[in-house]
């Protein structure tokens, strides 16, 4: 979906992502991309430049979720020790602290990816391109 990285759009999506993980019966998955999803998006609104468009894309597969978010600004983010108590500059360490795996794509002049996974279990593919959770017997 493409946004404009605001406020309220930043609740929104995150609304969005928990339905669709509750339709994909994902519900164990919901409060972590939740919250990595809520962080990539303010990163967008305080960083981002030369505006705050952005996409986020939810990818379901076999084995794994990944939630990422391209924004327009050529500038990679670097994960920084924080301090503990801050109020800000944790975000990434967040992302790491509750993903299985995270990372940066370039995308040269056209901005950046960052992304997250978390582990999917009991997702099974039923057709090419598409996966849906398993439901137990």
């Amino acid at each position: 979906m493409e946004l404009q990285a605001v406020p309220s759009r930043i609740g929104q999506v995150r609304r969005i992502i928990s339905a669709q993980l509750r339709h994909w019966q994902l519900d164990p998955l919901i409060d972590q991309a939740a919250l990595g999803v809520t962080e990539l998006l303010t990163n967008v609104l305080r960083h981002a430049e030369p505006d705050k468009r952005c996409t986020v894309d939810v990818e379901l597969f076999p084995d794994r979720l990944t939630v990422s978010v391209r924004d327009h600004d050529p500038r990679l983010p670097t994960a920084s020790e924080a301090d503990p108590l801050a109020t800000s500059g944790r975000g990434l360490g967040l992302i790491a602290a509750v993903s299985d795996t995270w990372g940066v794509r370039p995308r040269g002049e056209g901005g950046k990816d960052v992304w997250f996974t978390l582990t999917a279990p009991g997702v099974v593919v039923h057709e090419p391109g598409r996966a849906r959770p398993a439901v137990s017997p």
